[in-house]
């Protein structure tokens, strides 16, 4: 594709990169903007379906009533389902409706809330810092009912084995949980590789009495992935996913699904609520079994003394 004077117009990525290029000091000053505008930079997201485009433009056009419209409402007036709405709001980077609907009452009210408005976000590196701060608050406003989170992190402990599956750059949490879960567990089997590699582990962890598997699902959703989960699905195991969406071909084969938001204002995507998952997750297991957590604690503890494993601080 070409833009007006002939020059190839920039994949969805190379516009990302242009947008995040990193300046120094405060943003200019900036004039009035409009609350459209904000609306138009807040939708812009290269990969919405046609669907979440009518949405975004019914709400663009019809901001001071939509703002506060319940899902139900919004879905009439937008010519879509409910589920629609949903998956429109985890798309352009919150955990739900209702996180969407608080945003934009505040641009219809001319408040800050949320994300900051662009006028206010300084540079590109604050602003991404924001976007995590939002999500890490809608992460808190979540946890106010942590039975879900503890009911898991029982589960997980006491599944032996505990199988972790993140592929591609969702490998990097899954080493993470994976490498933490084996200070308190005794048996975690990570797996990082798609395909027949991971087909074979998840029923070899079946095989050997395991019940769980914890997955992680970041965007771009890997198909491999979803293939993984449909595989674990059918060997019995069941299957956690810590997820950005709520909605999705992979949330609808997993039983119980965490879904937290992402920072996506950078080139690569940053990974502050997920992290903070990951740790609940594994604070609940430890939780789950304290006598087994204090042995195995302990134990890892005179064997990383005995060979040095770490320096003293």
């Amino acid at each position: 594709m070409e833009d007006n004077r002939g020059a190839p117009a920039p994949t969805s990525q190379q516009a990302r990169a242009q947008a995040a290029a990193i300046t120094s000091g405060r943003a200019a000053p900036a004039t009035e903007v409009s609350a459209s505008s904000r609306l138009r930079t807040l939708f812009h997201r290269p990969r919405l379906s046609p669907g979440q485009r009518r949405i975004a433009q019914y709400l663009i056009e019809h901001l001071p009533e939509a703002a506060f419209l319940s899902i139900t409402e919004l879905a009439d007036r937008a010519g879509v389902s409910q589920p629609s709405v949903t998956r429109f709001a985890s798309a352009v980077g919150f955990t739900g409706y209702p996180a969407l609907r608080e945003r934009l009452q505040a641009i219809a009210l001319g408040t800050r809330g949320g994300a900051p408005d662009e006028e206010d976000r300084g540079n590109e590196l604050q602003a991404a810092v924001d976007a995590e701060i939002e999500n890490l608050e809608n992460l808190r406003r979540d946890f106010a009912d942590a039975d879900r989170v503890i009911g898991v992190g029982r589960e997980l402990a006491a599944s032996a084995p505990l199988t972790v599956l993140g592929l591609r750059i969702s490998g990097s949490l899954a080493e993470y949980f994976a490498y933490a879960a084996r200070r308190v567990h005794p048996d975690v089997r990570l797996v990082t590789r798609g395909g027949s590699v991971a087909y074979d582990a998840l029923l070899q962890s079946r095989e050997a009495g395991g019940a769980w598997v914890l997955a992680f699902s970041m965007p771009r959703h890997a198909q491999e992935t979803l293939n993984a989960v449909r595989v674990a699905r059918g060997a019995g195991l069941k299957v956690a996913l810590i997820t950005d969406l709520a909605l999705g071909p992979v949330v609808d084969e997993a039983d119980v699904t965490f879904a937290t938001g992402t920072g996506s204002r950078l080139v690569f995507d940053s990974y502050a609520a997920p992290g903070v998952m990951c740790a609940a997750l594994l604070q609940a297991m430890t939780d789950a079994d304290p006598e087994r957590t204090q042995a195995r604690l302990e134990e890892y503890e005179q064997v990383a003394d005995q060979h040095q494993f770490f320096l003293r601080d």
